[in-house]
This record gives structure tokens, sequence and C-alpha cells, in this order.
């Protein structure tokens, strides 16, 4: 004798077509989920080169934040990548050190910042360089920041190719700010300015 509570069970053919429709359905989700965020709120970058030794090395892997500048300016010190002015197919990792307005004056090592009073200010930068970076021998002459113009420094100074060559970079050339170290593991960290 039947049970009339026990389901008759789905001939194959109806079997497969609900498992194909139920996956449809997970990565229909997935895909309305992840691409915005991947889009509109972060991204992920690799590090190349040393130019950000010793706080970023080679080969991390970074998440950056792209939904912070939508809602607010950049800060000065922040790591950000932004698009290379001379060729936006290219993406650098620098530290913001003059943000908009900003006279901006490199001189035998060390970075200044000349108020709008004419003070002129030592920027400390101890917390995120030792001691021994120095800025090197190229002099930079006053440099005014107009409106959505930042100049960028890599941290380390000796091999980076920054502002002091290729002088300062519009804010439409920002992509956004490093939020997350994910790779090496034991180098995880979160940035949270």
């Amino acid at each position: 004798m039947d049970n009339p509570f026990q389901p008759k069970p789905q001939p194959w053919w109806q079997q497969t077509l609900s498992y194909s429709l139920e996956i449809i359905k997970v990565f229909l989700i997935a895909l309305v989920i992840v691409v915005p965020v991947r889009l509109f709120l972060f991204q992920p970058f690799y590090v190349q080169g040393a130019s950000m030794e010793p706080n970023f090395y080679d080969r991390e892997y970074l998440i950056i934040d792209e939904l912070s500048y939508r809602l607010r300016a950049p800060e000065r010190g922040e790591v950000v990548v932004f698009k290379y002015p001379n060729n936006p197919q290219q993406y650098y990792i620098k530290r913001i050190i003059g943000i908009p307005g900003d006279t901006v004056k490199v001189t035998d090592g060390d970075v200044f910042r000349i108020d709008t009073d004419g003070e002129v200010v030592l920027i400390d930068e101890s917390e995120y360089l030792d001691d021994a970076v120095t800025t090197q021998s190229y002099n930079v002459s006053e440099i005014t920041l107009d409106e959505e113009q930042y100049f960028m420094l890599g941290d380390n100074r000796s091999a980076s190719y920054d502002s002091r060559y290729f002088g300062s970079v519009a804010d439409s050339f920002l992509v956004g700010r490093v939020l997350v170290r994910v790779l090496p593991f034991d180098r995880f960290n979160w940035f949270g300015y």
C-alpha cells in the first residue's frame, strides 16, 4: 500500500533540470552581488617594485577602497593607488604628501609644506618612515598644488619614481586608498587610517 504522504519520485530529467536551475540562480545572485562590489567599492591590486618598501613589498596583494574618495577628500599620509598621469594604463602605489592648496618643497632630503601664511613646516613622516630614509638629494623647488592636485612620494625614496619626477597627480587619476594587505598572510594588515 502506497503512503499518501510520501512525495512521488521525480523523473531523472526533472531532477537534472531542477538542479541546473538552482545552479543558475546561485550564479546570478553571486553575479548581482560581486560585480557591483568589484566595480564600485573594492579592487584587488598587486604591488610591483620596491618603491614603497619597507611598508609594502613587491608582489604583495592589496585590496583598494574605491568608495571613500567618493564620500570625502583624500588625506595627507594615506597610501593610494592611482593611474600614472603620462600613461593611464599603468597603476602606481604611493603616499599622499601634499593635498590641494599645499605648497610642497623638497630640500636636502627633507620634505616641507609651506602654509598659506608662508610658514615653512617640516612634514613629520616618522609614523611610516624610519629615520634612515631620506628623500635623496633630488630637490624640488616649490610646487603649489591646485584644486584637486596631489603630490605623491614612495616610501622608499631612493627607488621611487614619483611626483618629484612627473609632477602632481589630479584627483581624477586616483583609484582608491589601500584598505587591506591580504597576502602574504604573515603580513596581513588592515589600514584603518
